[in-house]
């Protein structure tokens, strides 16, 4: 059996001890090396071309995303951040996703043996994840910066943090109309590529995405700076409006439910389904009940089948389903299984799936000629 080979790099001697006895256990994983600051980490990558890379965030001599930065440029494998950081400092781990880290782990502050061994089955499961995902490499990051920035932000669109300008009115249809989407692994950037070409009266859009309690607040605000749409963590009872997005916040479960002729969002508390809370077939579900025909569901980048038995119901309830295509997820996971669940209309690359969906909602009605 080949091995999935391991780097480990964290300044905290204790610390790579208790992740290279965690990860040695594992009859299908290897520590190939660990090193306790990026430099070190350089050669020990160079020298071993490991599968996956865990790092640390708060590091001597170079920051730990610097260095990712440099990693996903020069030579990019899949990267797990493991940090008390990521904790307490959401834009820290968002920027990690943003600069390439497949997924991240959050170390106790208090503990760390204990805590540590705790989160081993998390650790060792993303571990995995990581060295099934598709990475690529980067462009420097003030280059994608000023990309983003001329995609973003044509020609009259308000300045990051200026008033959005919404349309004075919608249309009925477009209130009528609703998106759905799921994700999880590479899920917070393929979002992104979605989210930023939606008009200012495309539908209400609400979002699932597998994040813990404490960061979807802050990738919503980073959102709704960079979309024309509103974007915001969602609040239980709140009217779906077109033109906004409304992301589920982390360890709740959200659906959409009728109030006489809206839609109104739901959170709520209950059990994990498929092992995750907020859940994709919580919402997709509730979209095959509620919304019918009406319903735009995407199925983005993932690891499992979360969502995928409840988008075929939204199929059968007159849904029309969209898929992300192998080649543009880190993980094709949760598209595949949707796809052989027969959920799924049309399989797309990522950069093409909010074309499609503008372009479906102009036909049906559901969206005027704005862009």
């Amino acid at each position: 059996m080949t091995k999935t080979k391991v780097v480990v790099v964290d300044d905290s001697a204790l610390v790579r001890s208790l992740l290279t006895a965690i990860i040695s256990r594992q009859p299908d994983m290897e520590i190939v090396g660990a090193a306790s600051d990026p430099y070190v980490a350089r050669e020990v990558i160079r020298t071993t071309n490991p599968d996956v890379v865990t790092l640390d965030v708060e590091m001597p001599r170079m920051d730990g995303l610097d260095f990712l930065e440099k990693i996903m440029r020069l030579r990019p494998l899949p990267v797990v951040m493991i940090s008390t950081l990521t904790e307490r400092g959401a834009e820290v781990t968002l920027k990690a996703l943003e600069l390439g880290a497949v997924d991240f782990v959050t170390k106790p502050k208090l503990g760390i043996t204990e805590g540590l061994e705790r989160a081993g089955a998390e650790i060792i499961e993303k571990i995995r994840i990581a060295s099934r995902a598709r990475v690529s490499r980067r462009a420097p990051a003030q280059a994608t910066a000023a990309v983003g920035a001329a995609h973003v932000l044509p020609s009259g669109h308000p300045s990051q943090g200026a008033a959005k300008v919404a349309p004075s009115s919608f249309s009925r249809a477009s209130t009528e109309k609703m998106i759905v989407i799921g994700a999880s692994t590479g899920g917070t950037e393929a979002l992104k590529s979605v989210l930023i070409k939606l008009p200012p009266d495309s539908p209400g859009v609400l979002v699932t995405q597998h994040m813990p309690a404490g960061f979807t607040r802050s990738f919503a605000q980073r959102l709704d700076g960079l979309c024309r749409i509103r974007v915001s963590e969602a609040v239980d009872g709140e009217r779906v409006l077109p033109g906004h997005a409304y992301i589920a916040p982390g360890g709740r479960h959200m659906r959409v439910d009728r109030s006489g002729s809206n839609y109104v969002v739901r959170l709520e508390d209950t059990e994990p389904v498929n092992r995750h809370r907020p859940s994709v077939e919580v919402l997709f579900r509730s979209a095959a009940t509620n919304v019918g025909p009406n319903a735009i569901g995407i199925m983005l980048t993932g690891m499992g089948k979360d969502g995928a038995d409840a988008m075929k119901l939204m199929r059968d309830a007159g849904a029309y389903n969209y898929a992300q295509n192998e080649a543009t997820c880190v993980v094709y996971g949760m598209p595949r299984e949707a796809v052989a669940a027969g959920a799924i209309d049309e399989v797309l690359p990522l950069d093409g799936i909010a074309d499609a969906v503008l372009e479906r909602l102009r036909a049906s009605g559901g969206l005027g000629n704005r862009v």
